[in-house]
């Protein structure tokens, strides 16, 4: 088995140090024995998506965001399949806010059922929460919120899934700091290729 991974837009949007979330990821993977190749494609360069399981974005400043959205905007027919293929996105920061309808009065993407405004201060600080995951430790540092949000995955205010595309605001790199979310991606995209995996014990060392 081989997974193929995307890590898009890896130098725009790359603040605090959520490259880590790759790499955790290829960690896992090695982890179960199964083969990872990671590309790692920017603006102006094609994508063939029918190439990839797994498709990571990280968070940027608010102008890498922009740059990041006019680019992905000629993709839209290309992710909108993508996502209701069943195919994963993990979106972290403000990458998330490129998949909804409209950030601000600025047209996003329009494939998933949200919007973002922007807000005159930060919201900074650790975030700690109990939910289907366990216990949750992450970052957030972010000006803005989410509006209209018909899809969370565990808090409106924060994160949002539709299929196996996961986007959350927190950071920290969020899948180093919770290695049972970590866990959970990685099953089942490895459960996406063979229903049939015998998983070992997962390693977090």
């Amino acid at each position: 088995m081989i997974i193929n991974i995307l890590h898009l837009y890896y130098d725009l949007m790359n603040l605090y140090g959520e490259s880590g979330n790759v790499k955790a990821l290829i960690s896992s993977f090695k982890n179960q024995n199964v083969k990872v190749v990671v590309d790692y494609l920017s603006i102006n360069q094609n994508i063939d998506f029918n190439k990839y399981d797994l498709i990571y974005l990280g968070s940027s400043t608010e102008e890498n965001e922009l740059i990041a959205l006019n680019d992905i905007k000629r993709y839209k027919d290309d992710i909108n399949k993508f996502i209701n293929d069943n195919k994963f996105i993990i979106a972290t920061g403000n990458s998330l806010n490129l998949f909804g309808q409209k950030i601000d009065e600025e047209n996003a993407l329009g494939i998933l059922p949200y919007s973002v405004s922007h807000i005159d201060k930060r919201i900074v600080g650790d975030y700690i929460s109990d939910n289907e995951f366990g216990k949750v430790i992450a970052f957030q540092n972010r000006s803005s919120i989410l509006t209209d949000n018909n899809i969370p995955l565990t808090d409106k205010e924060i994160d949002v899934n539709y299929n196996n595309f996961y986007g959350s605001y927190l950071i920290g790199p969020l899948l180093v700091r919770n290695p049972i979310i970590n866990e959970y991606i990685v099953k089942k995209v490895i459960k996406s290729k063979d229903k049939k995996f015998k998983f070992k014990k997962f390693n977090f060392n």
